[in-house]
């Protein structure tokens, strides 16, 4: 599998990694909520040498943060290569081609197509939510302006963006049987590799990786396997009864609740590393995605105790 079927090449490495077959591990990092540039390098510096690529997210949980692009270009400076992210929340077509023009002008490589947490959620609920389009349009929009050389009106570019393209996935969402054709979707629309949202339920992404091998879909796109270590009991139930979309099984918070006293974070990190061991087995699964947000200080522990150094050179 590989993107260069169609001609097309970003020159970014996670791309690489992913086409020489590589298991892929990509990191997170959160923009600060102002304009702290040692706030992004201080985080930066934790995951350099321990990913092949870093998710810069935008606006994430609907609170204000540094945009994307802005936190990518400082990261890129510490020597980290980004994954630019977008939602369809905050922009109309006109900014967001802007935006995908401007940030590979700036020799950003990957970007994650998103939809956004709706802006009730955040600090400013009042906000009128654009989306002009949603991300399945999102991701076929970059990939006419990549492949295509076009705007989304039809109008030549001059100079296309040479793009990685990346989109997520939620394999627990209801209705369950319907998942899946959404990630079909997705892969009709152009997108080269996937993110998925935390994994807790193993059973159940089971099931929906087999259903995406059965369709042929894990042949047509990259899957890096979402992975998020608990760093507590509460957050474990807060995760289970409050976010959106989340699959916390029973089990996971009785396990964390048996740790020695002291000792639930480093369990956390265990759980999520045993994780990471059966996705490296795992048919249909081409890499993870750490999700550390504010607890990047630990991706070096993470990645370590997961086997996953060093990171291949390609």
């Amino acid at each position: 599998m590989s993107t260069e079927g169609n001609g097309f090449k970003s020159g970014s490495n996670l791309e690489k990694i992913l086409t020489a077959g590589h298991f892929a591990f990509t990191g997170e990092l959160g923009p600060p909520r102002g304009n702290a540039v040692e706030e992004v390098a201080e985080k930066a510096k934790h995951l350099k040498g321990m990913v092949d690529a870093v998710n810069i997210t935008d606006n994430q949980t609907a609170m204000v943060r540094m945009a994307s692009w802005a936190a990518s270009l400082l990261i890129m400076q510490q020597g980290l290569e980004p994954n630019f992210q977008m939602v369809c929340r905050d922009r109309n077509r006109l900014a967001m081609q802007a935006d995908i023009l401007g940030a590979t002008a700036l020799g950003i490589k990957n970007m994650l197509c998103l939809s956004g947490d709706h802006q009730k959620f955040g600090d400013h609920p009042n906000a009128k939510g654009v989306f002009d389009i949603d991300s399945i349009q999102l991701i076929g929009m970059v990939k006419k302006m990549r492949d295509e050389g076009k705007f989304l009106g039809g109008a030549e570019l001059d100079g296309s963006p040479k793009m990685f393209i990346g989109a997520a996935a939620n394999p627990f969402a209801d209705p369950f049987e319907w998942r899946v054709h959404r990630l079909a979707k997705k892969i009709s629309a152009g997108v080269d590799f996937i993110q998925t949202q935390c994994i807790y339920n193993m059973d159940k992404f089971r099931k929906w990786v087999q259903q995406a091998n059965d369709m042929g879909l894990t042949e047509k796109v990259y899957i890096l396997a979402g992975v998020t270590p608990m760093k507590s009991v509460g957050m474990a139930k807060y995760m289970k009864a409050k976010v959106p979309g989340m699959d916390v099984p029973d089990e996971v918070i009785k396990r964390l609740q048996g740790a020695e006293k002291g000792k639930v974070a480093a369990e956390g990190i265990k759980m999520a590393c045993e994780q990471i061991e059966e996705f490296k087995e795992l048919k249909g699964v081409h890499g993870v995605h750490l999700m550390a947000i504010e607890w990047e200080h630990k991706v070096p522990e993470i990645a370590e105790q997961a086997k996953v150094l060093p990171r291949p050179e390609v």
